[in-house]
Order: structure tokens, then sequence, then C-alpha cells
């Protein structure tokens, strides 16, 4: 079972104020860049997209590029001021697994870091695939579990928050029941843990991004040592 709706709001409504409507990170900077990139991929500026889990709708601008954007994440509060940062979005608050939007209504879900924080990973796959098109784009960032866990040291959850991490394996079997994958990506290297940070240390990967560019932390990524996963993936046909 995992914590309370009430208590979950409560946790992120706390998280986004101290920290997405602050800033961004290394690691949500680089999962929108790929995000956009793969929208420019599909061609095309007229998209019906929802966003699950905008937090503080911080990619929301971003996406009205491509598209009428609809953004849904739990918190009213939260939601309330991004409506105001971002007048021509649709923010709907409440609980995903319970809100009501059509089937096949739209033409990409978008939803970055928030699968490790969903108790029933397999049904929440599954509205997002209801929630497509035939052939629709699901743009999906989470947590890649083998580098967070060896590589890092992460604090222990808190009340309200769920952390259900996976790896490249457990994510393509999520998946595949309803996607047809076209790309997976690991992103962001970043290691603070042991030897670990010899490798992937922000001061390592600074020091010699400064030499060489990103080219280092290109290696480290197709070893399979980013902190993300993602995948570009579309609903297969009924």
């Amino acid at each position: 079972m995992g914590e309370p709706i009430a208590l979950q709001k409560a946790y992120w409504t706390e998280w986004n104020a101290a920290n997405r409507e602050r800033g961004l990170s290394e690691i949500s900077q680089d999962q929108r860049d790929l995000t956009l990139a793969w929208l420019e991929r599909l061609g095309r500026k007229d998209l019906n997209i929802i966003e699950v889990g905008c937090g503080a709708g911080w990619l929301c601008p971003a996406l009205e590029a491509f598209g009428q954007v609809t953004a849904t994440d739990l918190s009213e509060e939260v939601l309330e001021r991004a409506q105001k940062r971002v007048p021509g979005v649709r923010f709907v608050p409440g609980d995903f697994m319970a809100l009501d939007f059509p089937d096949e209504g739209f033409d990409v879900v978008v939803t970055l870091e928030m699968l490790a924080h969903i108790a029933d990973q397999p049904a929440f796959v599954a509205k997002l695939a209801r929630l497509l098109r035939t052939n629709g784009a699901l743009i999906l960032a989470t947590q890649n579990r083998p580098v967070l866990e060896r590589m890092n040291d992460v604090a222990p959850t808190e009340p309200g928050q769920l952390r259900r991490w996976v790896d490249r394996d457990e994510l393509t079997a999520l998946l595949t029941p309803h996607f047809e994958i076209d790309e997976i990506r690991c992103m962001t290297p970043i290691a603070g843990k042991g030897l670990w940070r010899l490798v992937a240390g922000r001061i390592v990967r600074g020091v010699i991004r400064r030499l060489i560019g990103r080219v280092y932390d290109r290696s480290l990524e197709r070893l399979g040592l980013g902190w993300t996963l993602m995948v570009l993936a579309r609903k297969r046909g009924g």
C-alpha cells in the first residue's frame, strides 16, 4: 500500500515550493532538452499534449510551442501559482489515477520522474496508454535504480513520499504491454558515493567537461551510468 493521497499532496506541495519553484537541477534541464528534441522530431505544432506530474509547471511554457497543453499534479496550491505563471495551460489538480480525462484524447503524454512515486505502476502505465490516440507518443523519464542505489547516497523517504525506482529491464517490462519503444536513453551521470565519485562525481565531471566538453558524459551514459532513464514510445494499435 502507498501513502495516503492527502499525505502525498502535503509532501509535494512543500517539495515543489522548496525546489522546482526556485530553479531547475541539471537532471531536470537534461530531461527538458531531450523532451523538446523528441517533440521536434514529431514535426507538428498542433499537438494535444498532457503532462502528468507537472510539479510546478516548469516544463509547460516550452511544451506550449508544440500545441495545446493540459497539465496535472496533486497540489491545488502549487498549480494555482503555476496557472498565474503560465495562463495558456489548463492545469488540473488531483490524484491522476482518479481524474477523468478522455480516452484517446491526446497525441502526446509527457511524464517526468513520476513513475517512481506511483503505488500501482502497471495501472499507471495502462492509464497513460488509454489517454493516447493510436500511435500517440509517450515521453517518460524516471530514476535509474542501479545508479541511485550503488552510486549515490539518497536520503530516506519522508512521510508522503513513495519511492519505487526501476531499472532498464523493469521499465521495459512495464511499458511493452501497451507501447512500442522507439528509444531508451540513459542520461546525466551523477555519483556521490564511494569510488564512483572518481568516475562520475560532480567535481570530476566538471574538470573533464572543461577539457573535452560533454564527450565524457556521453560515454558514461552509454555505459548505463546516468541518473535518468528516458523513453520515447508509441502506443500500440488496437
